[in-house]
Order: structure tokens, then C-alpha cells, then sequence
């Protein structure tokens, strides 16, 4: 993902997204430029990006609240995907699929033991395809920041799923 990328990538967040679980495009920024090598964008050949997907070193049970920058851990053992979106004119070309597989690609290369994800909108089934297990939030502050997942009462509750790469 480039700076140049991230205009397409607002458009993709908001036709996946209610409002309230846009994030800013100053967060995108920063954390495309904090970490650029976690961070990719999936398209057609020679057209605008139709997918993305912000991760980072990270820690296992360790979660983001929504809209807070990524906060890299000095010695990671997990990489963390913060945000998968695929535009709805994209899905069903496996785009979602080909960006998880570069960044397992990229945690395992970096000898990382885990993948974690905070699975929002009812895309357990999607995330157990791809060998994560939803797993219990026992303690804070990753508690509360599932917890900032959690919009409103109707949502489907966020769940946070993880992957040994053993």
C-alpha cells in the first residue's frame, strides 16, 4: 500500500462500514506509514485498489480500539489484522483471501507464532475458514478495546480470533 492508495482506500471502508466504525484517514496514514510493509491493497491489473488490509507487529491478546493508532511491539509475536475490507464489486475474486494469505506469508517470515483479529460484522465463518478460533478476552485493557467494536446493541458482537503459525 502506498500514500497514493489511500483515497481508494477511504472509498473501500466506506462501502463496508456504518459510519460509526469509519476510521479517519489521519489513522490510515499513520498507520500506513508507521508499518508499510503490514499494509497492502489487492486490485485488477491496472485498476484502483478494490481491497485492503492494515496489520502490525503485534503481540498475541494484545487488541487496537477502533480508530487508535497501532502501537508496535519491541518484541512481537503476533501479527495483528486490524482491518480486511473488500469493496462489494470485488468480493467473490478471492481478493480478501490472496491479502490474508501475504500477510501470514509476512508473519511467518518474520518468525511470528500468532495471527489475531477482532472478526466484526459476522465474519467469524469467513475468519474459521482462514484457521482462526475465536478465543476469550479475560483481561484489560483488551477487553475494553473489543468492547469499542461494539457500536450498538443490534450489531453482531465482535469477537476476537486467533491463529497459532506454529
Amino acid at each position: 500500500m502506498s500514500g497514493n492508495d489511500i483515497p481508494a482506500v477511504m472509498r473501500i471502508q466506506a462501502e463496508c462500514y456504518p459510519s460509526l466504525m469509519q476510521e479517519s484517514e489521519a489513522v490510515f496514514r499513520a498507520r500506513r506509514d508507521l508499518t508499510p510493509a503490514t499494509c497492502w491493497v489487492w486490485s485488477q491489473q491496472g485498476q484502483d485498489p478494490a481491497a485492503y488490509l492494515f496489520s502490525y507487529p503485534s503481540n498475541k491478546n494484545v487488541i487496537t480500539a477502533l480508530d487508535h493508532p497501532f502501537k508496535i511491539a519491541a518484541t512481537p509475536d503476533c501479527l495483528y489484522l486490524h482491518d480486511l475490507a473488500v469493496a462489494p464489486d470485488a468480493r467473490g475474486r478471492q481478493a480478501g483471501n490472496a491479502l490474508v494469505a501475504a500477510a501470514l506469508k509476512y508473519a511467518r517470515g518474520s518468525d511470528m507464532r500468532w495471527s489475531a483479529l477482532v472478526s466484526v460484522q459476522q465474519s467469524q465463518i469467513f475468519w474459521g475458514a482462514l484457521g482462526y478460533a475465536a478465543v476469550e478476552v479475560e483481561h484489560s485493557p483488551a477487553r475494553e478495546n473489543l468492547a469499542s467494536y461494539q457500536i450498538s446493541a443490534n450489531q453482531a458482537r465482535a469477537v476476537y480470533m486467533l491463529q497459532c503459525l506454529g
